[in-house]
């Protein structure tokens, strides 16, 4: 508790990470795939290609040249989307497993494959 009296919410840990291969699980782009960008996990958002397009107005300056209307992705929540396997290629969960040598490594909980490449 803070000062306040307010709880602090302790922030997860995203299990997705850039590159991933990504689908929409809810929303007006559902079922839609794409790979991850970017994600920010003090957010919990991530940004996926090609997914979410909105529109921005943009002015002309001296750096760009000149202006007009600008199609770009917004971040959606973390929680809204879900990790496609590279081998079932399914919308799964994400477990983790410790190796040999001590190293954690992400796998999925439908095939039991590796994730990471």
């Amino acid at each position: 508790m803070t000062e306040s009296g307010v709880a602090e919410v302790r922030k997860k840990h995203p299990r997705i990470k850039k590159n991933d291969k990504v689908i929409v699980i809810t929303g007006k782009e559902k079922g839609k795939i794409g790979g991850v960008l970017s994600v920010d996990s003090e957010k919990g958002r991530v940004l996926i290609e090609k997914v979410n397009i909105v529109k921005r107005h943009s002015r002309p300056s001296i750096q760009t040249g000149q202006g007009g209307i600008i199609d770009k992705e917004s971040p959606l929540d973390i929680s809204n989307v879900m990790l496609v396997c590279n081998k079932c290629a399914e919308p799964t969960r994400i477990g983790k497993r410790v190796l040999e040598d001590g190293s954690r490594i992400r796998v999925c909980k439908k095939c039991g494959e590796p994730m990471d490449d």
